[in-house]
């Protein structure tokens, strides 16, 4: 075997850049198979072999294009076009006018109050100022 000479770098890159745009050009860390020690008879080995069969971060066997998928969109039809159901109501699935009403959606219309709407928002605001609406609507009944 031939020793010396130029080596080309095979993962990922041969040289890094300068400053903030430098990277590792040894691959990078490597993450293997790995399961905790006890469990049942066989556990072991069948944890090991799922690991195994699926490649973890950081190996060579993940690819890093997601392949496209040959889809075609379906066609828009234009805001102008006749309408493809002439016998149809233009109200049906609504709860107003002729035609069937909300169940020919499978859906089913519940009332609710303002406030239970308003009640599913308090976690999400950091301000306090939803939970001050929410309890002005509660003492107002809505």
């Amino acid at each position: 075997m031939p020793r010396g000479g130029y080596r080309r770098p095979g993962n990922p890159a041969p040289v890094s850049g300068p400053g903030k745009f430098s990277r590792r050009t040894d691959g990078g860390p490597q993450q293997g198979a790995k399961v905790a020690p006890g469990g049942k008879y066989g556990e072991r080995k069948q944890l090991m072999e799922q690991q195994q069969a699926a490649p973890m971060a950081g190996s060579q066997k993940v690819p890093n294009k997601v392949p496209a998928m040959d889809v075609k969109p379906l066609p828009l039809t234009p805001l102008t076009a006749p309408t493809q159901r002439p016998d149809e109501p233009m109200t049906q699935g609504s709860p107003f006018g002729p035609g069937a009403g909300m169940e020919a959606l499978g859906l089913e219309r519940r009332p609710s109050k303002v406030s239970d709407t308003i009640g599913q928002l308090v976690g999400y605001d950091p301000t306090g100022e939803i939970e001050e609406l929410y309890n002005y609507l509660i003492s107002r009944g809505l």
